[in-house]
């Protein structure tokens, strides 16, 4: 059968595919709450500061007004939360004067081009029904005229289709319909995807796409599949008489005030609703999508469009010496309302009336600045004002965490190298933290272009979306993937043995070389084809933990045979800030002691990557793909990232904190909880009286933990299927708790109480410190085992200070 118009046919479907549920499964955003800077990480004093900027811009005539809004998605309940809402001067002036409020209606003017039609433009291609690299001319054929037949949809999303920023007003007199003729029949100004030029006219074109596409003009299908489902109930095309009330006026048309009117004339021509101008909206609704943009940023739903589009809509594309997003600015000549803070993952717009948004996953941060600076005689300038406002937003963000140390023990035996500003909770924000891996995705794999590669990887190697490093360059174009190499525990990281073998990828088919089985280094035939090597394993923040030993050797292998060694950083997941010693003497070294670090150090992969190599005085390319997001107080929780194994009995973060301590005695003969649900929070054996031993470690008062005695029956390692008694150690404040010194006084605690009993000779095989070991052998104190942790710490932390490459 054939069908002389299928058009009407396929707008229907279309349209009941849009206005049902079956083309939108996103949750609907949370609703927003207002809570106090401090709760959210932002220093109130800071924010402050934004008030004293505004008094003198009014006077100066710049702006009659404006409404500030600062706030940021709570990590905890994915909220929008709002730190700082003031309204400040008049919404209006003439004919009569009224205050400005918080729910004032803003003209957003262009801010209308990304929340709006490059939104939609956004829904439209993860549903498949257009895609970024069409030519404009397949969807609407009167588009090609004049030779604009091959501008593409991302041209038009980019200011870069060669297009004129605006066609003469009075093409648009005739009405919508000779409008549109007069702009099919437009030409070009330049070769499309040669140059940007900012245009009015590529919106607007877009805009009358999504109409051909849905049957639904720009206002109608914005409302129904971004605005309601975000329940931004305030914004929209042509608001209604009762937002009209409460809308800021602009200038004066044909002898009225434009009130709840759209200021732009061409966009006013063509009744109101245009892609590029005719968006009205309040504060609090600009909060919701900023908050549904930054889920999206992070690994979720935005609950209008996918992450995967947020993501490829916030991507920088480079065009000349511009950085725009499709829709966005990230940084151009038009970033004059950019704060000078903000990361290079922001983005934002402005608009002709007096608008700005920006928002920054990376400071998990948005800024919205609304003013009607054209009010009441079109002149005003607002745009550096919005710019050094949102400096002062990002310059609010206070460190997380209180900075306790271990390494500077004074007055009763607490360690605190650093103190925070108050003796608080801390307050764990989110910053949207990125992973090296997740870097160099960003980054096209640039730092790789052209290279053929080695990957030393497990499990751990993974992007924020759960994708494996390996596979992630085993597709990159650029990159010629040729070799896996796995450390302890294999590349799956579920093997607990002595000695593991070579093995194939099944997903790349590529070979695998155990670095922990026959040679702990690769050796020279595995290095065939190879000119970079790239690390990227999870550590967990101890010298003992194996990893950076393989990391160490393998570096080692890079230097003697000429080849480029990059490190895809990941945090510390017990923080950057607490050092603890004793530090590995000279003559000690192993692979459970690669180099001369404390048992606790402080520092990232990336920056030990860094010290070896200069304390080692290696000749080698290394190259450290950084984190972003990251500060140096920050524990894994902090970071938004999903916790995996790194090893089978790392579990989780309490875990991790208290192996630096309990984990030296794991070569003794006790079990550090092995074989059990909670390795490293239990300690015993069966000679041990576990009553007695947490009230001898009670006795001694240690900040932020506990004894209970307990009885466990280890079904793997040390112990297996004998009833062992003990202790489980409980953290009681974490930011208090003091691992090693604590693991060092259960040292002293078993050499007192069990001197014939315990087997304390091994205990110098990860201690790797014989002054503190024969301290504990001769009998310490309390006073003594807090002493321990400061050996060699000194120098330690000299050394250590060049290689940091991330904030306190």
């Amino acid at each position: 059968m054939h069908c002389k118009n299928r058009q009407p046919l396929r707008l229907a479907i279309a349209s009941f595919l849009l206005g049902s549920g079956l083309a939108w499964s996103a949750s609907p955003c949370p609703p927003l709450q207002e809570v106090e800077p401090a709760a959210i990480g932002l220093s109130a004093s800071q924010l402050a500061r934004i008030e004293p900027l505004i008094g003198p811009e009014i006077e100066a005539g710049q702006l009659p007004g404006c409404v500030v809004l600062v706030g940021r998605c709570d990590p905890a309940t994915k909220l929008g939360s709002i730190a700082y809402l003031r309204a400040f001067g008049h919404r209006q002036l003439e004919p009569t004067a009224q205050r400005m409020t918080t729910d004032t209606l803003f003209d957003l003017a262009s801010l209308t081009k990304p929340v709006a039609t490059a939104t939609s433009i956004m829904i439209l291609i993860e549903r498949g029904i257009l895609r970024l690299h069409d030519p404009v001319s397949k969807h609407i054929p009167e588009f090609a005229q004049q030779g604009k037949e091959k501008v593409t949809i991302e041209q038009l999303l980019t200011h870069q289709g060669g297009l004129l920023p605006d066609n003469r007003l009075a093409d648009y007199q005739g009405g919508p319909a000779k409008a549109w003729e007069r702009i099919w029949a437009l030409g070009l100004r330049q070769p499309p995807g040669e140059k940007f030029v900012y245009t009015d006219v590529g919106y607007l074109v877009l805009g009358e796409l999504v109409r051909r596409k849905t049957g639904q003009d720009i206002a109608q299908f914005a409302r129904e599949n971004i605005y309601r489902p975000l329940g931004m109930l305030e914004t929209g095309y042509l608001p209604e008489e009762k937002l009209r009330a409460q809308a800021a006026p602009t200038e004066k048309r044909d002898g009225h005030w434009l009130r709840g009117e759209v200021h732009d004339p061409r966009a006013a021509l063509l009744g109101g609703v245009a892609g590029h101008a005719g968006l009205f909206s309040t504060a609090r609704d600009l909060a919701r999508y900023a908050t549904a943009m930054l889920r999206g940023a992070d690994s979720e739903s935005a609950g209008m469009m996918s992450h995967q589009a947020v993501i490829e809509m916030i991507r920088p594309r480079a065009i000349g010496d511009q950085l725009r997003g499709l829709g966005w600015d990230i940084r151009s000549k038009y970033s004059s309302n950019r704060g000078d803070l903000f990361s290079s993952r922001a983005f934002g717009h402005g608009g002709f009336t007096g608008t700005a948004l920006w928002i920054d996953p990376e400071l998990n941060l948005f800024v919205i600045f609304l003013a009607n600076r054209l009010h009441p005689d079109g002149q005003g300038s607002v745009n550096p004002l919005a710019g050094r406002i949102g400096s002062i937003a990002a310059a609010a963000i206070e460190p997380v965490g209180d900075c306790r140390s271990e390494s500077a023990m004074r007055d009763d035996g607490e360690a605190c190298q650093k103190k925070n500003r108050e003796d608080r909770s801390p307050v764990r924000v989110e910053r949207l933290v990125r992973t090296g891996i997740d870097c160099l995705v960003r980054d096209q794999f640039t730092q790789l272009a052209g290279r053929r590669v080695g990957l030393i990887t497990n499990h751990t190697g993974l992007d924020r979306r759960g994708e494996r490093t390996a596979d992630l360059l085993h597709e990159a174009p650029a990159v010629r993937l040729v070799a896996l190499f796995s450390p302890e525990h294999g590349l799956q990281g579920k093997l607990d043995q002595a000695r593991i073998e070579d093995a194939r990828d099944p997903a790349t088919g590529l070979p695998i070389y155990s670095l922990y089985g026959n040679s702990r280094q690769p050796v020279a035939d595995q290095l065939t084809g190879l000119d970079t090597l790239v690390f990227d394993i999870q550590d967990i923040g101890t010298r003992f933990y194996t990893y950076i030993s393989t990391m160490g050797l393998a570096m080692e292998v890079a230097a003697r045979h000429g080849l480029r060694f990059v490190v895809l950083d990941r945090p510390n997941p017990i923080g950057g800030v607490v050092v603890s010693g004793p530090v590995l003497e000279a003559g000690q070294e192993s692979f459970v002691g690669y180099h001369r670090l404390p048992v606790r150090h402080g520092m990232t992969i990336g920056e030990l990557a860094r010290m070896f190599q200069a304390e080692r005085g290696w000749t080698l390319d290394l190259q450290v793909v950084r984190l972003t997001g990251w500060q140096r107080a920050d524990y894994w929780d902090a970071t938004g990232i999903r916790w995996v194994n790194p090893s089978p009995n790392m579990r989780n973060l309490t875990q991790a904190i208290l192996y630096p301590g309990i984990g030296l005695l794991e070569t003794t003969n006790v079990s550090v909880g092995r074989g059990t649900d909670t390795p490293f929070e239990v300690v015993g054996a069966p000679w041990i009286d576990g009553p007695q031993l947490a009230r001898e470690l009670g006795s001694h008062r240690l900040p932020g933990v506990g004894f209970v005695p307990i009885r466990f029956t280890p079904n793997g390692s040390k112990f297996t299927g004998e009833s062992c008694r003990g202790i489980n150690i409980v953290i009681t404040n974490r930011h208090r708790f003091q691992s090693v010194r604590t693991g060092l006084q259960i040292a002293c605690a078993l050499r007192r109480l069990y001197p014939d009993q315990w087997q304390m000779e091994r205990y110098l095989r990860l201690l790797a410190n014989k002054e503190a070991w024969q301290a504990i052998h001769a009998g310490c104190d309390r006073e003594t085992a807090c002493q321990l942790t400061q050996l060699g710490l000194d120098d330690f932390l000299a050394r250590r200070e060049k290689f940091l490459l991330y904030p306190q």
